[in-house]
């Protein structure tokens, strides 16, 4: 079953020209969701703006729900991705990292896929982790910005949607920081299974955290 959010932008230029259309994601992760594999199902759920990847979701399913929602698509990889069919991927785009200003008009994205190699096995690499958000993320851009940020990312920041028990799925504390510095108004991510998590929404601060394993409807409308 497809999930549901209705979020308030704080920026209302995105909105625009969209005569008070929503901008309207669909993020998924980790657990195919078998409702997406029938045309009622996706119907129901209207026109995307763009279709979130947030790891864990095998290449050929990724170009599925681009092609089927014939919605742009951006993903980033997780910790399962690598090698096999991954290796030739021709379906899907090249995976986000870093900033994307292009990729949905008006907001602000930030993509920060499972840190560390893509090949051989996939450690949990803290060290990697900020080293990635210290490329990806100048601190004075961040702090220059005065557009809300969307951030997505297959593991989520320690202690907000993760899983404190598990060593191997506790948060990165290097996006705790990004969390508490870039204060985004949303965070996507995978990596926590369902029934480790209590509530798939954590709020931190101005952060939604959405752990969308399996698929979230998420729908932006403007703010007050």
């Amino acid at each position: 079953m497809t999930r549901r959010l209705t979020l308030e932008w704080p920026d209302p230029r995105p909105f625009r020209q969209r005569d008070g259309r929503p901008i309207r994601l669909l993020a998924a992760s980790d657990e195919p969701d078998p409702t997406l594999d029938h045309a009622a199902n996706r119907e129901a759920l209207g026109e995307l703006d763009l279709v979130v990847g947030c790891g864990d979701l095998r290449a050929d399913r990724l170009a599925f729900l681009g092609d089927a929602f014939r919605a742009p698509l951006v993903y980033v990889r997780g910790n399962h991705d690598r090698g096999g069919a991954w290796r030739a991927a021709d379906r899907v785009p090249v995976p986000s990292l870093g900033i994307d200003q292009q990729s949905l008009p008006g907001v602000t994205l930030l993509a920060l896929p499972w840190p560390g190699a893509l090949e051989g096995p996939a450690l949990r690499d803290e060290g990697a982790a900020w080293w990635q958000v210290l490329t990806a993320v100048p601190i004075e851009l961040a702090l220059r910005s005065r557009r809300p940020w969307l951030v997505f990312s297959h593991a989520p920041p320690r202690g907000a949607g993760d899983s404190p028990d598990d060593a191997y799925h506790v948060g990165f504390a290097a996006y705790r920081t990004v969390v508490d510095r870039l204060r985004p108004r949303l965070w996507l991510h995978g990596h926590t299974s369902r029934a480790a998590a209590h509530d798939p929404i954590v709020e931190r601060g101005p952060t939604t955290l959405v752990n969308v394993t399996g698929s979230f409807l998420v729908e932006l409308r403007p703010g007050p």
